[in-house]
């Protein structure tokens, strides 16, 4: 998911108060490639290879200005994401959670869902309305593999239920249809044949 503001900061302190290995930049995959459109497999190992993987992809959605990251984003098989948004209230929230599945969220059947410009870094410079619910509710682990619970609303609820849709092979546009799909989907193959692409994209001339 990305956002038109610098990334937030406090990131560098959950960084740093998780203890995390020096991040290494990663290129972003772009729609059509395969590892974007399958589930990605669950975590089983909590060690040192996914605090690297963790630190990596928060050093690569700081790189692309983004407010969250899936890991197959950087082209990892593994159901985990990151993110920097703000909530409601305009207060940034930062974490990390593996293996995550939306719960059902109390009263969330009878809240109209919110309409709001939904962008993804696989889908660089790209944006387009989209229904979804305003409060969401994951469950996972946390990095260490403890159980951990993260509720969100405003961007933070859009940015929980984007990036699990993204484990779940899913990206924003597969929840598009008619003109509004095939205007993203066109306007993203005119960029690509300009290559008018962030130099963080796969996609980007090298």
């Amino acid at each position: 998911m990305t956002d038109s503001t610098e990334v937030d900061p406090d990131i560098q302190a959950w960084v740093k108060q998780a203890a995390l290995p020096q991040g290494t930049v990663r290129k972003v995959t772009m729609r059509g490639n395969p590892v974007l459109h399958r589930p990605c497999q669950e975590v089983t190992e909590f060690g040192a290879d996914l605090r690297q993987l963790v630190a990596d992809m928060f050093a690569s959605m700081e790189a692309a200005n983004g407010v969250g990251l899936a890991a197959n984003q950087i082209g990892v098989d593994a159901r985990v994401f990151v993110y920097n948004c703000p909530d409601a209230r305009d207060e940034y929230q930062t974490g990390a959670i593996v293996n995550p599945v939306l719960v059902p969220v109390p009263g969330q059947a009878l809240t109209p869902p919110v309409e709001d410009e939904e962008g993804c870094l696989s889908v660089p410079g790209e944006y387009a309305p989209l229904a979804r619910p305003g409060v969401a509710e994951v469950q996972g682990q946390d990095i260490d593999g403890k159980p951990l619970r993260v509720r969100g609303d405003g961007v933070l609820a859009r940015c929980l239920q984007h990036e699990t849709d993204h484990l779940n092979g899913l990206l924003y546009v597969d929840r598009l249809a008619g003109p509004e799909l095939s205007r993203v989907l066109e306007s993203l193959e005119a960029r690509v044949r300009k290559g008018d692409l962030p130099a963080w994209s796969e996609g980007a001339s090298s």
